[in-house]
């Protein structure tokens, strides 16, 4: 499905259950900060989701950064979306969730993050200063997320453009319904729209890494790789491309095709070059990874 050399590259990664893959992909996210060998002069930009799945990826992030492997000083990060009309000390915020479960326990600086802000006098204006933020940063490295069960990309809800930016989006019944168990089960307590990155700005990355796991995110999963281009799904706009890996475990590959899944695990010794050896700052990175 294409390779390194310009044209399209999609990778499926299957591991065997969701620790293993968040660890991979968090070895992944490792290797490519410390390939990169950022600095005051040349700064790794990395776009990254809330919500339970990346969970188990900060996690083994942070363990790398406190054994030393890994540094987030030259590190800048913009992430996917947040609440409309939620303050960012709310305890349900992404400005929240990403300070209490990633930024307060790795060596990031406050003002390399960059979080949407749900409060902002001028919601457009927010959106609009997003875009350009990204833009003089020099566009990001690689973008991180997850997907809803409904093949959703950020709050890029079914129906959504495939070219969108940075906006302001009503959510749907289902995503309402899907996160009200961050809010004691309320749904009157989950907002009912958000400040989102679009598809496009998305597209825009140099690389994206999307990690599914469970079985309730196969049927997103098999639409995302194996249906066509769908704005009914629009994490799917990610087969176009030109560099994408759907890293999973076994759970959310119930709804693929037989074949696809006996493919992409014919090629896990390929892949597992990807983080393989895995690299340190403590042994700075000589030898370019394998693409």
């Amino acid at each position: 499905m294409g390779d390194a050399s310009g044209k399209l590259t999609m990778k499926l990664i299957i591991l065997e259950d969701e620790t293993k893959a968040t660890e991979w992909a968090a070895k992944y996210i490792r290797n490519k900060i410390i390939q990169f060998n950022p600095g005051p002069e040349r700064y790794f930009t990395l776009g990254l989701p809330t919500g339970s799945t990346p969970l188990g990826s900060y996690k083994k992030l942070i363990e790398y950064y406190r054994n030393g492997d890994l540094s987030f000083k030259y590190v800048k990060t913009f992430n996917m979306d947040e609440y409309v009309g939620l303050p960012r000390d709310h305890p349900e915020s992404f400005h929240s969730f990403m300070w209490n479960n990633f930024f307060n326990y790795v060596d990031i600086l406050p003002e390399n993050t960059h979080i949407l802000d749900g409060t902002a006098p001028d919601l457009d204006a927010e959106c609009k200063a997003f875009e350009e933020k990204i833009k003089s940063t020099g566009g990001i490295e690689l973008f991180v997320g997850g997907i809803g069960p409904d093949g959703h990309i950020a709050f890029n809800e079914p129906g959504s453009s495939l070219v969108s930016r940075t906006r302001v989006k009503t959510l749907a019944m289902d995503t309402i319904l899907a996160n009200a168990r961050f809010f004691n089960g309320d749904t009157s307590k989950v907002p009912t729209m958000a400040l989102t990155v679009g598809v496009g700005t998305i597209m825009d990355a140099r690389e994206v890494l999307i990690l599914i796991t469970g079985a309730h995110k196969s049927l997103a999963l098999h639409k995302a790789i194996e249906d066509g281009v769908n704005h009914m799904s629009t994490v799917s706009a990610l087969q176009q491309h030109h560099k994408t890996l759907f890293v999973c475990d076994e759970d959310a590959t119930s709804e693929l095709r037989a074949k696809t899944v006996r493919y992409f695990k014919g090629l896990s010794e390929v892949h597992n070059k990807l983080v393989e050896p895995l690299y340190s700052m403590k042994q700075p990175c000589t030898i370019k990874q394998f693409e």
